[in-house]
Formats: structure tokens, C-alpha cells, sequence
């Protein structure tokens, strides 16, 4: 159980990993087309506003993978906001490809959530049997004791120390 909770928060960080290279890579491009889009979309409030360019970009994973969402479904859905973007070299194929990437990290953070779970799954099984196992060796030792009374050598073979 101990090599199977180290495997596991292994598999973790490896997501977690995963997870921070994908959202760094799709960032790139997410902040790249959000600052084309400020100015492409700067005279257009309806747009301005469906795509979320006023204010900061979230910081959470969660707030950020739903600006992102929205950014590339709104921008895509969008017509006169596609050609506004085509001048900018921002074409439909970048949008899609880089909503592709959010949506890539969307899948590293599900992985991640799920592995931690596991991780931490493994962490509760592992400790109950280590509870279980300490448990039984009270009842071990204190049997021992009894049994072995007269024979303190044989506890200190068993590894149970006798106060002198």
C-alpha cells in the first residue's frame, strides 16, 4: 500500500506537470488573441463585452478556463468579429486551434483533479492498514508479554524492549 500511494502522488505530480505546461503554452496564445481582440473589438461593446476583455484576466485555474471558453466561443460565433480579427492576422483557424489548446487544458486539469483523488484515496487506504497493523501488534506484544514472561530474552528478540 505504501508503493501504491508513492505511485499514485507520482501519477499526480506528473498531471499537475501536464497541466502547468499546457495552461502556460495555451496562455500564450489565449493573452496574444485577447489583446488583438481589445483593439479589433474596441468600437464594438456587445463584442467587447461577450468576450470578456474588460478588467484582468482571472487568476484561478477555474476563473480562467471560463474567460478562455468564453473568449473563443463568443469570438468564433461571431462573424463581424472574425473578419475584424482576419486583419489582425487572427484568423478562424488560430481561434479554433487555440480554443482547442483551452480545451486541452481543461482535460490536463480534469486529469490532474482526478489522480489527486486517487492519490489521496490511496493515502487513506494505506493509513488504515497501518492502523490496522498497529492494532494487531498491540495485541501481539501484550500476549507476548504474558506469554513470555518469565523469557524477557525472547521479547527483546521479537524487538520488544523491556524496562530494566
Amino acid at each position: 500500500l505504501q508503493l501504491k500511494q508513492q505511485k499514485e502522488y507520482g501519477d499526480q505530480f506528473t498531471a499537475t506537470d501536464t497541466l502547468n505546461t499546457t495552461k502556460a503554452q495555451a496562455n500564450r496564445e489565449y493573452m496574444k488573441h485577447v489583446k488583438i481582440a481589445r483593439i479589433a473589438a474596441r468600437k464594438d461593446r456587445g463584442a467587447f463585452e461577450s468576450l470578456q476583455l474588460s478588467g484582468d484576466r482571472k487568476r484561478t485555474l477555474s476563473g480562467w478556463l471560463k474567460q478562455a471558453k468564453a473568449f473563443y466561443a463568443n469570438a468564433l460565433a461571431n462573424a463581424d468579429l472574425l473578419a475584424a480579427l482576419a486583419g489582425f492576422g487572427i484568423t478562424e483557424a488560430k481561434l479554433t486551434a487555440a480554443q482547442l489548446q483551452v480545451l486541452g487544458v481543461e482535460q490536463a486539469f480534469n486529469r490532474q483533479l482526478r489522480e489527486k483523488g486517487e492519490a489521496q484515496a490511496a493515502t487513506q487506504r494505506r493509513d488504515e492498514a497501518f492502523d490496522a497493523l498497529q492494532s494487531w501488534l498491540a495485541d501481539f506484544i501484550a500476549v507476548s508479554r504474558i506469554a513470555l514472561e518469565s523469557e524477557s530474552q525472547y521479547l527483546e528478540v521479537l524487538g520488544v524492549v523491556q524496562p530494566a
